[in-house]
């Protein structure tokens, strides 16, 4: 192979299980540019590519399905938009082979969305180098399958929201967030505040793939236990867990160490898809089934250690929201 070409995964979509992905040979895509500046791109950019460069950087990696669900209405044309925003350098992706399992395409932070997301805060950019040790680490992440688990839980969320009109996401923190804004006094999976009508939930979720002793579990309540005696709002922990079983040994165990002050709830596949449904069971309140809106839940007074309700700049899809009014 000549030193100018280069074997690259080519998808055209998502890669199913037990796919072969294509792959050519073939010298570096000519249709591929990399500006220096926003400016260079700044006509073809759109109120939606904005929204893509915030959400990759809260959340580090969405799939193209992901992004499809919650921003496009079209398959296709996520796909043809994303890759046209990657041969603009404005983000990237990756797939991470593995046999017998779903391949989905993964999006990352580019050199161009990285900066106008830093420039926005008023922060500086992070040079090309460190950027691409930052996405390769995101691949390299044994962590990585639980984060997609992590993101689908909110981007179900947001698609609840599509169909249901006022309902909504309106805030949606990855656990790096999270931990800043709760004084490092806890580390959830993340954060989100789910609204539908007068009803505003503010939740802590922690996915479990039943790879940690259920004892374990119980064990992270004790940070949220601190928080809220430090003044901490009163935000159910949603715990989401692989299996029925799992869920029930949990709540056994919830049983023999109570935590009278805290709002446990929980839910497996078995309860349904829907985070936003009757899936979730309440730690002592029997085998009942509660939506996500009904579950208990108070910001309790502002302070240091309460961010409060959800503000318009906290939505998730603020970009697309502004460029409606």
């Amino acid at each position: 192979m000549s030193a100018h070409t280069e074997s690259r995964h080519f998808p055209q979509g998502e890669l199913s299980a037990g796919d072969t992905p294509l792959v050519l040979p073939r010298t570096t895509d000519p249709r591929r540019t990399s500006p220096q500046t926003l400016i260079d791109i700044s006509h073809r950019l759109r109120p939606r590519d904005y929204t893509i460069a915030s959400l990759l950087d809260e959340h580090t990696t969405l799939t193209t399905e992901h992004l499809t669900s919650i921003l496009f209405s079209n398959p296709t044309t996520c796909r043809h938009r994303l890759q046209l925003l990657r041969r603009l350098g404005f983000i990237d992706r990756f797939i991470r082979n593995r046999p017998g399992a779903p391949n989905p395409v993964c999006w990352l932070p580019g050199l161009l969305s990285s900066r106008y997301v830093a420039l926005a805060r008023n922060e500086i950019p992070p040079t090309a180098r460190a950027l691409r040790e930052r996405q390769d680490r995101v691949y390299s992440s044994p962590t990585l399958e639980h984060l997609l688990a992590v993101n689908d839980v909110f981007v179900s969320l947001l698609v609840h929201a599509r169909r249901r009109p006022g309902a909504g996401l309106t805030r949606w923190w990855s656990e790096r967030t999270t931990a800043v804004a709760f004084g490092h006094r806890i580390k959830p999976d993340g954060h989100g505040v789910w609204t539908d009508g007068d009803q505003e939930t503010g939740f802590f979720l922690e996915l479990d793939r039943g790879t940690e002793p259920i004892g374990r579990l119980v064990d992270k309540l004790a940070s949220h236990r601190r928080l809220r005696a430090e003044g901490g709002p009163q935000y159910p922990i949603l715990f989401a867990l692989p299996s029925r079983l799992r869920e029930q040994n949990l709540h056994r165990k919830l049983a023999d160490r109570p935590e009278p002050s805290l709002i446990v709830a929980t839910t497996s596949p078995e309860s349904g898809p829907d985070p936003a449904g009757p899936v979730w069971r309440l730690a002592g309140n029997g085998r009942h089934r509660l939506t996500l809106a009904d579950l208990p839940s108070s910001h309790g007074q502002s302070g240091p250690l309460a961010p409060g309700p959800a503000r318009l700049a906290d939505h998730p899809l603020r970009s697309v929201l502004d460029s409606a009014i």
